[in-house]
C-alpha cells in the first residue's frame, strides 16, 4: 500500500525526473513527505516565489527537452505560477504543474484558497485536469508526460485534492511508452526539389521547439552545401550556429533593417519549426500574404499550426529532425544566384553585428564584444524581457552548444530564476543571466535560491532607473510625456552581498573586464550592476536631450 503522494512521486521517478522546483504548501504535504525518502533520486529545490519556481521548471524544459516539474499550493500559489505556464504555452516548452487542491469534502464551497483550475488554466495549457481517485494517479501522470512532449510541446496542469494524496492504494505503476513522431511523406521530396529549382533567392527561417543537435547539424550541412541563408526566429538563435557562413541574423525585437528588407525580396521561404508568431513576423507584416512574389513552405510538428496565420504554398507535418533528414537527400542543382544571395545576407549580418560608436562612460558594445569572445562555447545565456536584451540578442553569437534561454512571450522576471535552473541542471556550464532593473526587482530574490544551493552563476543587471521598453514607446508615441516608467532602485551590489552573493558595480567600460573576471573566480553566485544611460533606449536608438 502506498499513499497518493508516494504513488505520484514514484511516477515522476519512473519517467526520469531527477529534480523538481517548488514553493512548499500544506495542500501537498504527502508529496513532500514522499520526496523526503528519495533524496538520491530527486532533488527538490524550493524557490522564493511560485513564479520563480515555475520559471525554473520552464527553463529546465527548454534546456533538456524533458518536462520541467513544478509543485505549488492551491489558490495564490497556483495564481503566481500561472506566469510560467503562460510562458511554457507560448514558447512550446514541456512542463508539468502539480497543484495541491482543497479536499473533495469541501469542494464548491469556495473553501480556503479554492479555485477551479480547469477554468483558470484551460486556455494556456495543453491539458488541465483534476485527479479525483487515488488509483488513477499513474494514469494521469503518464498522460501528462506524453502530452507535454508530444506534438507541439507545452504545459500540462494537474490538481490533486489533499485527501486523495492521503489515501492509500495497491495500484501498479504505469509503463512509459515512447510515441511515434511525424515525418514527411515520400511525395514531399519531389515537391521540394521543384520549388527550390524555381527559386533564385531562397531563405530558411528556423524556430520553435524541439530542436535536437542532430536536426541542427543536418540543417547546417544542407545550408552550407547549397549556399542557402538561414535566419532564426525571435529568441531561437541557438537553434543554428551563428558563426557559420550562411547565418544571416535573427528576427524579433533586435532584427536588423537589412534583414527585414531581404526577407521581402526572398522568393522562397522555408520555415522550419516556427509558429510564425507576432514577434518573429514583426506584427505579421514581413511576409507577402498575397503570395504574388513569394512561395512559403511551412514545416511544423503540429498540423494545426500550418495555415493558422499564413497559408503556405506547401505544408509539411514533421518534426524538425525528420525534416532535416529529408533535406540531406534532396537533389538540388548548383545555383550561382544562391551563392551570391547568401554572401550578401551574411555580410549584412556581420556588418550589423558590429556595434556603432558610443562616446558615453559605459560602452555596452565593447562590453558585449568582449563577452562574445570570452564566454565559453557551451555557455548558457538567460534573457529577461526589456530593451536591454537587445545587447545580448544582437551582439552575442549562439549555437546548439551556446544556449539562449529567454521567454518569447515577453514575461518580465524570467532571467534570474531561469539562470538558477540552468546552473542546477547543468552544473558544468558557465551560466550568465541578463536582466533589467525592473525585471530584477520582480524576481531577484531567486538569487538567494542560487546562494542556498551554491551555484556560481553570474547575473548582469542593467540599471537605467526606468522601465526602458515602455519609456521608449512613450517617447515614440507621446514625446516628452513620460509617466509611470521611472524607477527608484536600491543599491543592487549591496543587496547581492546581503544575500551572500558576490557583488560588483560597473560605471565605466574599463572597469567591466576586471569585475567580470573577479566574478568568474567566485565559487558562489555573482551580480554585476551596470549603470547604464537612461537615454540609450535600445541598441539602435539614443534619445537626444533637448
Amino acid at each position: 500500500m502506498r499513499t497518493g503522494g508516494k504513488i505520484l512521486v514514484d511516477q515522476l521517478i519512473s519517467r526520469g525526473t531527477n529534480q523538481v522546483f517548488c514553493v512548499p504548501g500544506e495542500s501537498y504535504l504527502e508529496i513532500l513527505n514522499a520526496f523526503y525518502d528519495v533524496p538520491d533520486k530527486v532533488k527538490v529545490y524550493n524557490a522564493r516565489h511560485e513564479a520563480g519556481a515555475a520559471n525554473m521548471a520552464e527553463a529546465y524544459g527548454k534546456l533538456t527537452r524533458s518536462p520541467g516539474v513544478v509543485l505549488v499550493t492551491r489558490g495564490p500559489g497556483a495564481c503566481h505560477a500561472s506566469i510560467g505556464v503562460h510562458i511554457a504555452y507560448q514558447d512550446s516548452t514541456p512542463m508539468i504543474l502539480i497543484i495541491g487542491q482543497v479536499s473533495q469534502s469541501t469542494r464548491d464551497r469556495e473553501a480556503f484558497q479554492e479555485i477551479n483550475y480547469q477554468a483558470m488554466f484551460g486556455p494556456i495549457s495543453k491539458w488541465c485536469a483534476q485527479i479525483d481517485r487515488v488509483e488513477r494517479i499513474p494514469e494521469y501522470i503518464a498522460k501528462a508526460y506524453n502530452l507535454a512532449i508530444s506534438g507541439r510541446p507545452g504545459p500540462v496542469v494537474l490538481s490533486v485534492p489533499e485527501n486523495i494524496l492521503n489515501q492509500t492504494s495497491h495500484v501498479a505503476d504505469t509503463v512509459f511508452t515512447r510515441h511515434c513522431e511525424p515525418a514527411p511523406e515520400k511525395s514531399v521530396k519531389l515537391s521540394l526539389e521543384e520549388l527550390f529549382a524555381k527559386s533564385t533567392r531562397p531563405l530558411i527561417l528556423v524556430g520553435g521547439s524541439p530542436w535536437s543537435e542532430k536536426a541542427s547539424a543536418n540543417l547546417l550541412l544542407f545550408a552550407m552545401k547549397n549556399s542557402i541563408p538561414v535566419a532564426s526566429g525571435f529568441r531561437r538563435q541557438d537553434v543554428f550556429d551563428n558563426n557559420s557562413s550562411v547565418f544571416c541574423g535573427a528576427f524579433g525585437t533586435s532584427v536588423s533593417p537589412s534583414l527585414l528588407t531581404r526577407v521581402k525580396e526572398a522568393d522562397l521561404l522555408i520555415v522550419v519549426g516556427s509558429r510564425l508568431g507576432e514577434m518573429t513576423t514583426q506584427g505579421y507584416e514581413i511576409f507577402d500574404q498575397k503570395k504574388t512574389k513569394q512561395k512559403l513552405i511551412h514545416v511544423h510538428v503540429d498540423s494545426q499550426e500550418l495555415g493558422a496565420v499564413f497559408s503556405p504554398d506547401f505544408g509539411v507535418v514533421s518534426t524538425n529532425e525528420n525534416f532535416s533528414e529529408l533535406l540531406l537527400v534532396l537533389d538540388l542543382p548548383k545555383n550561382v544566384n544562391w551563392n551570391h544571395w547568401c554572401k550578401l545576407l551574411h555580410s549584412e549580418y556581420l556588418s550589423d553585428f558590429k556595434p556603432s560608436f558610443y562616446s558615453g562612460a559605459l560602452n555596452l558594445g565593447k562590453i558585449f564584444n568582449y563577452l562574445n569572445l570570452s564566454l565559453p562555447k557551451d555557455a548558457v545565456i538567460t534573457l529577461d524581457a526589456g530593451n536591454h536584451t537587445g545587447w545580448p540578442q544582437r551582439f552575442l553569437s549562439y549555437s546548439p552548444e551556446r544556449r539562449q534561454i529567454g521567454p518569447t512571450c515577453g514575461a518580465m522576471g524570467y532571467s534570474v530564476p531561469a539562470a538558477v535552473a540552468a546552473a542546477l541542471a547543468l552544473s558544468n556550464k558557465q551560466v550568465i543571466g541578463f536582466v533589467g532593473d525592473g525585471g530584477f526587482m520582480m524576481s531577484g530574490m531567486e538569487l538567494m535560491t542560487a546562494v542556498q544551493y551554491e551555484v556560481p552563476l553570474i547575473i548582469v543587471l542593467f540599471n537605467n532607473g526606468s522601465y526602458g521598453t515602455i519609456r521608449m514607446h512613450q517617447e515614440r508615441e507621446h514625446p516628452g510625456r513620460v509617466i509611470a516608467t521611472d524607477l527608484q532602485n536600491p543599491d543592487f551590489r549591496a543587496m547581492a552581498i546581503a544575500m551572500g552573493a558576490h557583488g560588483e558595480l560597473v560605471e565605466t567600460t574599463d572597469n567591466f573586464i576586471p569585475a567580470f573576471e573577479r566574478c568568474l573566480r567566485q565559487k558562489k553566485p555573482s551580480l554585476i550592476e551596470l549603470k547604464t544611460d537612461i537615454n540609450q533606449l535600445s541598441t539602435r536608438y539614443i534619445l537626444k536631450p533637448n
